[in-house]
């Protein structure tokens, strides 16, 4: 009996043995799934805004992607949204509630990734950096690492009424190759002779300080990103004596918000707009101004070494460093990093111009623009992407531009331009240190 008893137990003892092996190797398969085995999908969320843009990319990617093993769940959110969110939750130090994939804007990188940089996943080894235009490179990595995968190109232009310059004697060469005295120079000539204003500006906006510095490869901060350069930054100095020279022209319509900004050039108010390339569906947004409008190079400071080129806005795609980061890597990789025919899409139905260089030499973006007179005006913006001066924008374009922004007031009013500086110099110093 006691035999039959111990055989008895040893039976049992195996099959229950045996089950729980069964049941590890089910749940086992499936957390394979889950760390991307290829057996089953992953589920890769990303966070972006602009339903008609940045969004309409990622639905073009997921349309393109070649594998299925990627379910994508596209969350839109303001940007401002983004900004809060991020920061309450990697501040928290739990990375609960994250995306895989989220988009910055490129001035924003760096406060992330130099606060958080083990909250994001390096995914230089998915793609060939050399590939994207070089400024893209410097806010997008950190400490050696590429963190982020460059995505739209803010590259600038001067958009001009052709039919203005026309009437004041002016003629596409004209435009090339100038530099920011000689567009004031311009300006005041084709306000004489047309009585159109040549630009308009929000007096509490400094972007065009940021375009004229950087055909110097020149910014707020040193090359370090972290110490400011106000004071004695020969860049910023001309960039503020132009625009004081812009003010003082009487050529300027002033806005005071975006509607205000878009009506200017919209009603024919303005003869040119200087601006990232973004712009250009506004404008063609006026039908009966087509054929009326052409691009060209963006004026340079009177600076060493500066180029006809720019860069106002654009965002990359990063990939933080929770479940599925991999295959979330990979998914942006194979669309994103090195597909041309997702750019050609890209640039046909959404109008957007990415900083993948091969895709420039692509059919679809030597396509003329019949609005624009006929000017390839895509081609014409992604050769000039590749000659913006890469600058290190550090943590704190905003804030010292808000600093510069009361500045300028007080040397519009006739305050030097050494003591303005030194001013928002020391101010800047002893808010961000």
């Amino acid at each position: 009996m006691k035999k039959l008893w111990f055989l008895s137990l040893t039976v049992l003892l195996i099959v229950f043995l045996a089950a729980c092996n069964g049941g590890d190797t089910e749940e086992n398969s499936s957390n394979s799934g889950d760390a991307n085995s290829g057996d089953e999908t992953t589920k890769v969320t990303a966070w972006a805004w602009d339903p008609n843009f940045n969004i309409a990319a990622l639905e073009i990617a997921n349309e393109q992607y070649a594998g299925d093993d990627v379910e994508l769940e596209i969350v839109e959110n303001a940007q401002d949204d983004i900004v809060q969110k991020l920061n309450t939750g990697l501040s928290s130090g739990t990375m609960n509630g994250m995306p895989n994939i989220v988009l910055i804007e490129d001035q924003r990188a760096q406060s992330f990734l130099q606060a958080y940089p083990d909250a994001f996943f390096p995914i230089g080894d998915y793609f060939n950096t050399e590939d994207f235009a070089a400024y893209k490179l410097e806010p997008t990595s950190f400490d050696g690492k590429q963190y982020g995968l460059p995505f739209d190109t803010g590259v600038t232009g001067l958009f001009y009424r052709t039919d203005y310059l026309e009437e004041a004697g002016y003629t596409h060469d004209d435009l090339v190759d100038i530099t920011w005295e000689r567009y004031v120079e311009i300006g005041k000539d084709v306000k004489e002779k047309t009585g159109q204003d040549f630009i308009s500006l929000d007096p509490n906006d400094l972007g065009i300080l940021r375009v004229m510095m950087q055909t110097a490869g020149a910014w707020y901060v040193e090359e370090d990103g972290t110490t400011v350069n106000l004071e004695g930054n020969e860049a910023l100095i001309q960039a503020m004596e132009n625009y004081k020279a812009l003010m003082e022209a009487d050529i300027v319509k002033a806005n005071s918000d975006w509607s205000q900004f878009l009506a200017a050039f919209n009603s024919g108010d303005v003869a040119t707009v200087p601006v990232g390339n973004w712009i250009a569906a506004s404008i063609e947004a006026e039908p009966t101004q087509s054929g009326k409008w052409a691009v060209a190079p963006t004026p340079r400071l009177d600076i060493e070494g500066a180029v006809q080129s720019s860069n106002q806005g654009g965002s990359s795609w990063y990939v933080l460093n929770v479940d599925g980061k991999e295959k979330a890597a990979e998914f942006l990789g194979e669309t994103f990093g090195s597909s041309t025919e997702f750019y050609e899409e890209l640039v046909t139905e959404v109008g957007a111009i990415g900083t993948y260089n091969p895709a420039a030499e692509t059919e679809a973006y030597a396509t003329p623009n019949e609005f624009f007179g006929g000017q390839a005006i895509v081609k014409d913006f992604s050769e000039w992407a590749a000659d913006v001066p890469p600058v290190n924008m550090g943590l704190h374009t905003y804030a010292i531009e808000d600093i510069l922004a009361a500045q300028m007031q007080e040397y519009l009013k006739g305050k030097a331009i050494e003591d303005v500086l030194a001013d928002a110099q020391a101010q800047a110093e002893s808010q961000l240190q």
